[in-house]
């Protein structure tokens, strides 16, 4: 399996490589914060499990809803220069909440939007290691 693929003369990552490394991102977050804030719960018995169940259904949503969601709100976005986006992404950990009932609860909104930003954060910084991998590779060519 190729890290790197040539793609159209454009490098760019595996997939699953890419899909992998923002799954751990947002794993090693979701944990992080449940021993930080009581006010989010994640089921204790099998927290990694949960955890990587909670970001594969965020995924899920990102691919399917959030499109859809961000479209709808572009006026409100352009209007707030941008501060509504970590809403969407809050609207999202809601619905995940929604979703797995008892096993993942948010009991406080600030709490949660604060890892609304902190998912976006780790996500910019994945994208950057992503592209530090595909300039190194470049470099080699």
């Amino acid at each position: 399996m190729q890290l790197v693929i040539k793609d159209k003369n454009k490098l760019r990552i595996n997939r699953l490589f890419d899909w992998l490394i923002h799954m751990i991102g947002y794993t090693i977050v979701f944990i992080g914060v449940t021993s930080f804030f009581s006010s989010i719960y994640i089921d204790n018995n099998h927290l990694i499990i949960w955890s990587a169940i909670i970001v594969l259904i965020i995924y899920i949503l990102n691919k399917t809803i959030k499109p859809i969601l961000v479209t709808l709100t572009i006026p409100i976005t352009g209007i707030t220069l941008g501060l509504f986006y970590p809403f969407i992404n809050l609207f999202i950990l809601k619905l995940v909440d929604w979703i797995l009932g008892k096993h993942f609860q948010l009991y406080d909104i600030w709490i949660a939007l604060l890892v609304a930003i902190l998912l976006s954060v780790i996500n910019f910084i994945m994208d950057r290691i992503i592209k530090k991998i595909i300039g190194k590779v470049k470099k080699y060519e």
